[in-house]
């Protein structure tokens, strides 16, 4: 298959180019998944799908069009090519449009990112079953007060992607994930219910977390809001744990794109090589860990991967670029496009706030009021000034303890002051799928509640 579908993609550029176009580049990709869902133990769906899609991306005269189609008959794909062409054509100018630089075109295939086990080609609808099984009846034996679930969910996914351009640049790689979830909800006192899951996401079948410890994290989860207090207004040390965390990390990415930069639409503008955050901060975009979701060779253009940092020691460092905010800037792509359908836009890759050396009990102790922040809700992160305010719950934190849950309540801040205020950072570094992330304390944040 891996030959078949990177002559169809070349095919497809060549045919472009014979139409007129003066640059041109093809996607491709084929693959299956497979989804096992129960809920009470009882299987409520069963799918495996096959699809395959192929997307075409023409430039003619810095004009550009995008055409897919999900069928890949010579006929369909003809029929895409022409009308990209046709559209091309007839579609506004911009200087800017263009396939990346030569020399930025991955080289290697990244056989060392083992980005494919084989093992999950024979995974089978038993064995997928028997894990949200068990994962789910382990968080309903947790604690009697677990009372229904929301289901529980496992996925399995493999294919090939490839990526061809009128560069000369063909490369492709398989790639296999698979995941599962259960979701439960827990009685209040009061008649409340509580809900709250846990999941396990990995590239290696063998990698995924053991059902028992899925179950019984979102058993736990779910437990520990039961008897959920609001409380009052103040300002106090926020705890957020490695989820909360790696949401802080993508808040930083987000700002760190250079689409934002260009846009002027980030509080980090004009700001790199300055210190942003805590010199126990450091985050970086990295596409080349092994065995990882967020890894591949070559990004959404072909452009070679790598390592990215954006915050070393609390210093800003870079932004993010895909080869046209890149042009647009005056820069040099960071080999961050991603594609989707039709469109390229700069993701992140694996986005890991690297951990630090304090013990995450510690941080804890070392509060005497605050919270540890565990949900964050709805929408109020503005990355053009940093404004910070969402919707929240957790946990009371009360002379080093989590004391009982809270709810109904709003953090609120701004990321450059929060960042900044990070005083320690735990040793739990946490893979979240193409995330990772510790603990981490900040001194002082507003809790709005009564």
């Amino acid at each position: 298959m891996n030959e078949d579908l990177r002559s169809l993609a070349s095919d497809v550029v060549d045919k472009a180019r014979a139409l007129g176009a003066d640059e041109a580049d093809a996607y491709v990709r084929s693959g299956v998944e497979s989804t096992v869902s129960v809920r009470m133990s009882k299987i409520e769906k069963l799918i495996e799908a096959g699809a395959r899609s192929g997307t075409i991306r023409v430039i003619k005269d810095k004009r550009t069009a995008v055409c897919n189609t999900s069928d890949l008959t010579p006929k369909a794909l003809d029929e895409m090519v022409r009308t990209a062409v046709e559209l091309a054509r007839i579609s506004e100018p911009d200087v800017y449009a263009g396939l990346p630089d030569k020399e930025d075109l991955a080289t290697g295939m990244g056989a060392a990112l083992q980005l494919y086990d084989e093992r999950i080609e024979s995974l089978g609808v038993d064995e997928m079953k028997d894990i949200v099984l068990r994962a789910e009846q382990v968080a309903f034996d947790f604690d009697p007060r677990i009372t229904n679930s929301e289901g529980a969910e496992f996925g399995a996914e493999r294919g090939l992607l490839v990526l061809a351009n009128s560069l000369g640049f063909c490369g492709s790689y398989p790639y296999t994930a698979a995941s599962f979830s259960v979701a439960v909800m827990a009685d209040d006192a009061d008649g409340k219910k509580r809900n709250d899951y846990w999941f396990s996401a990995e590239r290696m079948l063998h990698r995924l977390a053991d059902p028992v410890e899925v179950g019984r994290r979102a058993a736990e989860r779910a437990v520990r809001k039961i008897g959920a207090r609001k409380i009052s207004t103040r300002e106090v040390p926020v705890v957020w744990d490695p989820v909360m965390t790696a949401r802080l990390a993508g808040a930083v990415a987000g700002a760190a794109s250079g689409e934002a930069l260009f846009k002027r639409s980030t509080f980090l503008a004009d700001r790199e090589g300055m210190a942003i955050a805590s010199p126990l901060v450091s985050i970086a975009c990295d596409s080349t860990l092994p065995a990882q979701l967020g890894s591949r060779p070559f990004d959404g253009e072909g452009v070679r991967t790598r390592r990215n940092p954006l915050v070393e020691g609390g210093v800003f460092r870079q932004f993010l670029f895909d080869s046209y905010y890149a042009r647009r800037m005056s820069r040099r792509t960071t080999g961050s496009a991603s594609r989707s359908g039709d469109a390229i836009t700069i993701g992140d890759g694996n986005l890991v706030f690297e951990a630090g050396t304090t013990d995450p009990a510690e941080i804890v102790a070392g509060v005497h009021e605050g919270l540890y922040l565990t949900d964050l809700m709805g929408f109020g992160t503005n990355l053009t000034t940093g404004d910070f305010s969402r919707g929240a719950a957790g946990m009371w934190i009360e002379r080093g303890r989590l004391a009982y849950p809270v709810t109904e309540i709003n953090v609120s801040g701004n990321l450059n002051d929060m960042l900044a205020s990070i005083d320690a950072v735990g040793t739990d570094l946490q893979w979240l799928g193409g995330s990772a992330a510790p603990t981490v304390r900040m001194t002082r944040m507003v809790v709005s509640g009564l």
